[in-house]
């Protein structure tokens, strides 16, 4: 089995590398591999609403850059790791940028991420950790993802690179969530020939102005 993981912190080894690194060690004990792919560095652009991907059909954004490397390694993972620090109490821009974009092509290109195992977490040094995690879930949940938990919130706190390592608990959150992100992983997989998915139902879209 196989594990994508985003950093999405400008930094390619500051504390949300670290964070995911935490989650990325419980799962290789279970010899699940995980690759994780430096996003916040990168020159990526936000989605321009042209709905090209969906009338394509060719699971591609239709700028061309990075993200439709890392959409097919979203579709080919079986788990899926969101991190990001906080910048303003939400997503880093660049991040957001990305996920925007990656997420509405796989959901728009036959639910591509559909019953995959995706988990966030969050690095920041002091405020704003929650508000980022939950913006991180909202891409989950809607993809139909299924999202493992932990013992708190999925978020771990410090300033300068490496200083996560010396929150106690919130590297037990992390260790935690890397466990039972493992357990779910083989469930699932164990579970694919034994109980029938449910039907995938076509999205419904309602606009409230008449």
């Amino acid at each position: 089995m196989k594990v994508v993981a985003f950093n999405g912190s400008p930094k390619q080894e500051g504390n949300t590398f670290h964070a995911i690194k935490m989650v990325a060690q419980e799962l290789e004990k279970e010899g699940i591999d995980v690759e994780i792919i430096h996003v916040g560095n990168k020159n990526i652009r936000g989605c321009l609403a042209c709905n090209g991907c969906a009338r394509n059909q060719n699971e591609k954004c239709v700028i061309k850059d990075e993200v439709n490397e890392w959409i097919q390694k979203m579709k080919e993972a079986d788990g899926i790791i969101l991190g990001s620090p906080v910048h303003y109490a939400s997503i880093g821009a660049t991040m957001k940028a990305f996920l925007d974009r990656a997420f509405y092509v796989a959901s728009a290109n036959n639910s591509m991420l559909r019953h995959k195992v995706g988990a966030s977490v969050v690095a920041v040094r002091r405020s704003g950790g929650v508000p980022t995690f939950e913006q991180l879930n909202q891409y989950i949940n809607y993809s139909e993802m299924l999202m493992p938990t932990s013992n708190y919130w999925n978020v771990i706190h410090g300033t300068a690179p490496g200083e996560v390592k010396g929150d106690e608990e919130g590297k037990q959150i992390m260790r935690v969530l890397g466990k039972n992100m493992a357990w779910l992983m083989k469930l699932v997989e164990l579970g694919k020939d034994q109980i029938k998915e449910p039907e995938k139902e076509q999205k419904l879209f309602t606009n409230f102005i008449r």
